[in-house]
């Protein structure tokens, strides 16, 4: 006897809630996708069309509706990964931030480091913090420079 095609039967709650999470800001693309999984599903699409539609594989696709199926909304998000603890937390870059934006001279990583152990008794190497300061800054500030203006004499492009 074959079994049930897998498929996800959703309220209207659910599904405007899915559909919110789908274009909220600050979500993980992989719980968006999952959440895409569901409502397509909801719509009668099958595991393998839904990872056809997500370049997943069919088990990715099986997986994302089981988990909605054992843990609702919460099955959606990633759980927390083994490894060692930040030694740094949020609030420690905000004061370290605070500390960069009163600070009269110019500071280099050696010197964040001795003000971190120092003052909020925290262990980094240097390359530990540059990296985490790399991370937290803006994205704006890793775009590359604007192209220069054209200077006098260059040929500019003329329209087609």
């Amino acid at each position: 006897m074959p079994t049930p095609p897998l498929r996800v039967e959703l309220s209207l709650d659910e599904d405007r809630t899915l559909q919110d999470l789908r274009a909220a800001a600050g979500i993980p693309q992989r719980t968006k996708d999952r959440a895409e999984a569901l409502r397509l599903s909801h719509r009668g699409w099958t595991p393998e069309q839904i990872a056809e539609y997500l370049g997943w594989q069919v088990a990715t696709a099986r997986k994302a509706i089981h988990r909605w199926q054992q843990g609702g909304l919460y099955g959606l998000w990633d759980l927390s990964r083994p490894g060692r603890p930040p030694q740094c937390s949020a609030e420690i870059l905000s004061a370290l931030e605070q500390h960069l934006s009163v600070e009269e001279r110019t500071v280099n990583s050696r010197q964040l480091v001795e003000h971190l152990a120092k003052v909020h008794d925290v262990s980094l190497s240097r390359g530990q913090l540059r990296r985490m300061l790399k991370k937290k800054l803006p994205v704006e500030a890793h775009a590359s420079q604007p192209p220069s203006p054209p200077r006098p004499g260059d040929a500019s492009p003329s329209p087609s």
